[in-house]
């Protein structure tokens, strides 16, 4: 059983596959990538920046892990445990990319049920934000971590047996394009009443729950899926301050809305979330989708 870095990634600018020579990335073509003294890896061109700072900000990632590490979220992190582990053939290694991987709370949840249950897991976590990849690079040394975007996922071809996606920015075509055939892709999404008492507080209405539409993206075939459901109660403004943050509520809503939640001391809310899977068609020719 190992916890290791997943090791095929491509050339954010050709697309060749890159090798680690000391401490940076090198493709064919020569175009270097340095690997940071903290033990991740910048694969993200400027040319690909929408901004000069993409993603979540440090302040943003602070509140994530705060929230995260005080256990809030674990029964989601089992959730994904589960769907990821159950069922695996002795002796398999997995190539496991999280797409969106934030400050790494999901993954090292992940590698730790590994851990317990005797699996062995080739990790990759990537985010578009360099403060989330280096919070998690800091609490972590074992799976590769790099700054990179969905759009261009820097991953070489039919590569990965699973791609996770939890609570963020799906982009189908990259994702079939680098998991094997009959991998996995498994997303973790809101469900309707996910945090809604504190939704209630912060808009003046909510908006009607658009109905799921339940479509196959192409490449794909859909597996069982799962969901969990609780209730949290949660005390002291700083991690209601934290839930907030961590959420695109804290900038949908209006100065109001988030003067009341900085109001609250106490909290009582619904978690609701829903986990679906899909599996890389078998197909000829679709690996290079």
């Amino acid at each position: 059983m190992t916890i290791a870095a997943f090791t095929h990634l491509a050339c954010p600018l050709d697309g060749a596959p890159l090798h680690c020579h000391g401490t940076a990335w090198r493709c064919a073509s020569g175009h270097s990538f340095d690997v940071a003294s903290q033990g991740y890896t910048n694969l993200l061109p400027v040319q690909n920046k929408r901004s000069l700072d993409p993603g979540d900000s440090k302040e943003m990632v602070a509140a994530r892990r705060r929230y995260l590490n005080a256990g809030y979220y674990q029964p989601i992190a089992e959730l994904l445990s589960r769907a990821v582990l159950n069922q695996l053939p002795p002796n398999t290694t997995l190539n496991c990319l999280d797409a969106g991987s934030g400050e790494g709370y999901y993954l090292r949840q992940l590698a730790a049920a590994a851990e317990n249950q005797g699996q062995s897991l080739n990790l990759l976590g990537l985010d578009i934000s360099k403060w989330a990849v280096l919070a998690a690079a800091k609490q972590d040394k074992r799976p590769g971590w790099v700054v990179g975007s969905n759009a261009n996922l820097p991953v070489l071809p039919s590569t990965l047996d699973r791609v996770l996606c939890l609570f963020g920015f799906p982009v189908y075509s990259e994702f079939a394009r680098v998991l094997k055939p009959g991998g996995q892709l498994i997303q973790i999404d809101a469900g309707p009443d996910h945090l809604r008492e504190l939704r209630e507080i912060i808009y003046p209405q909510l908006k009607a729950e658009r109905p799921s539409e339940n479509i196959v993206p192409a490449g794909f075939c859909a597996l069982p899926g799962d969901s969990v459901r609780f209730s949290l109660s949660i005390s002291g403004r700083e991690p209601i301050a934290d839930l907030l943050a961590m959420t695109p509520h804290l900038y949908r809503a209006s100065a109001e809305g988030r003067a009341r939640a900085a109001a609250l001391s106490e909290l009582s809310f619904t978690v609701d979330v829903r986990l679906t899977r899909f599996s890389r068609d078998m197909a000829d020719g679709l690996s290079d989708a």
